[in-house]
């Protein structure tokens, strides 16, 4: 059983977007043990059952908003109301901890990262206010999986 799941996605050639999977290259850099790190274009259903066998999940994502400029860190659980909503091709954090509780019996703790973006257009180049959330997500991480 992995302790710890660390899911980066976004598109690393939308800009800013790719910022989540970026942050979870980093942590498998790392090496730390009973830490897993997937770095993903998407989430899609297939991953629950990796969330399943973890005891804490951390999902990392870019999220554009002109409200915030500094990391957003909620906590999720599995909510009975919220229900499973996943398409073939992606869903969200708290639909995919439905269905690893609803298919494996298990949906762990979790913490989901939204670092701020402003730039989504075609390039690999990642704005300021990416870089610094990025980096706040690093020790934010390094403060959750401690």
């Amino acid at each position: 059983m992995t302790e710890i799941l660390i899911i980066g996605y976004g598109n690393t050639l939308r800009g800013d977007d790719g910022a989540g999977v970026q942050v979870a290259e980093i942590v498998s850099e790392w090496e730390l043990p009973n830490v897993r790190s997937l770095p993903v274009h998407q989430l899609t259903p297939e991953l629950a059952e990796a969330i399943a066998g973890a005891k804490l999940a951390i999902f990392i994502d870019a999220c554009s908003s002109s409200k915030f400029r500094q990391l957003q860190v909620r906590s999720l659980t599995v909510e009975e109301d919220y229900g499973i909503s996943a398409t073939t091709h992606s869903c969200d954090p708290r639909s995919l901890l439905q269905i690893a509780q609803f298919l494996y019996g298990n949906a762990p703790p979790a913490w989901w990262l939204l670092i701020p973006s402003t730039n989504f257009e075609f390039t690999e180049e990642l704005s300021f206010v990416t870089q610094k959330g990025m980096a706040q997500a690093l020790i934010k991480i390094k403060e959750l999986i401690n």
